[in-house]
């Protein structure tokens, strides 16, 4: 595996799996699924301070640089980039607008987030001009949103890693102690119901019920929406997806599940 910090290095054509570092499990999945597209497997990891609402959270944010090399070299990364600031942000750089659905439920509650990702994932295409993109599901709303990027680049969603428990993996579990750790299984098992409900009013109510089971959870929001536009699924939507975040011990978690298609309910 090559270390790359200039973008002048890095691989032609290649499929690239932009991080913010905190490798884990679900990672590797995407760069398995990156190497099925090219014999160049890019990987980036650059903890970008534009989709930080607030500094404490970036301070705060995982970073495990010696542990990232080693998984993305096992993983089959053929070249690691770690971005020096100055060139993903040059002085003069545009910011870009995430548009109305970057306002809404991620966005509402972390405001200026998602014009933080499409800016830096479109200077990043920029720079590495890969032939594909991967991203996972599990950041659904992000993953909509860089699909909307006008860009030649191919993007490819990822299903999301699960452990046993049915926690999806992410970066910021590495933050929750061993009691908290336990606690936030109920974000999947309010999912699991919402899949399992006959219908999209019962789901709503069976992520809200389960929910408050768990009081060190705090919800922020729990719906079932139309993966096209986001607004409230109806009976009418064919693909809707149930999604779910708020905060454990401070820590904000969110998950989704995708819903059985309309004629399967």
């Amino acid at each position: 595996m090559k270390i790359v910090t200039s973008a002048s290095d890095l691989p032609q054509g290649c499929a690239f799996v932009p991080t913010m570092g905190a490798l884990h499990s679900g990672h590797q999945s995407l760069f398995a699924l990156a190497a099925k597209k090219s014999q160049s497997v890019l990987a980036s990891i650059f903890v970008n301070p534009l989709q930080f609402e607030n500094s404490d959270d970036l301070a705060k944010y995982p970073r495990t640089p010696e542990r990232d090399a080693q998984l993305a070299e096992e993983s089959g990364v053929t070249h690691l980039w770690l971005p020096q600031h100055e060139e993903i942000y040059p002085p003069g750089f545009t910011k870009l607008s995430a548009g109305p659905l970057g306002q809404m439920y991620e966005g509402a509650s972390r405001p200026g987030h998602f014009d933080g990702v499409v800016t830096v994932v479109s200077r990043l295409f920029e720079l590495a001009r890969p032939r594909y993109a991967i991203f996972g599901e599990k950041d659904f709303q992000q993953l909509s949103l860089i699909r909307k990027l006008k860009s030649e680049v191919e993007i490819i969603g990822a299903p999301t890693i699960r452990e046993s428990d049915g926690l999806a993996l992410s970066s910021r579990n590495a933050r929750l102690d061993s009691d908290a750790r336990a606690r936030a299984t109920v974000i999947a098992r309010a999912l699991y119901a919402a899949v399992a409900a006959p219908d999209h009013g019962s789901a709503r109510l069976a992520m809200r019920e389960i929910i408050s089971t768990e009081p060190a959870f705090t919800l922020d929001y729990a719906h079932v929406i139309d993966e096209e536009n986001f607004s409230d699924a109806t009976k009418a939507t064919v693909h809707a997806r149930a999604i779910i975040a708020g905060w454990l011990n401070g820590i904000r978690l969110i998950d989704n599940m995708a819903m059985k298609p309309r004629g399967q309910r």
